[in-house]
């Protein structure tokens, strides 16, 4: 994979068609990285939501974190 430049990561940031729900979801198909950093790169990564590997993702994280909190009540 190449690495996305820094012009073209500012373009798909910049970019309103790739944000849904006024700017909330990331969504860019264009995008190869399902991880991809936040528009202020020192505060994280993001989830490109136009990859449904990277939503499984999302959702086994949640449950790993949330299964420990489940069982202790």
């Amino acid at each position: 994979m190449n690495p996305i430049s820094k012009e073209t990561h500012q373009s798909w940031m910049e970019d309103p068609k790739n944000w849904r729900w006024g700017g909330l979801i990331y969504h860019n198909s264009e995008d190869p990285r399902y991880f991809p950093p936040k528009p202020i790169e020192w505060m994280g990564w993001m989830v490109n939501f136009a990859h449904p590997k990277a939503v499984l993702a999302l959702v086994l994280l949640l449950v790993v974190i949330l299964l420990p909190v489940w069982f202790l009540d």
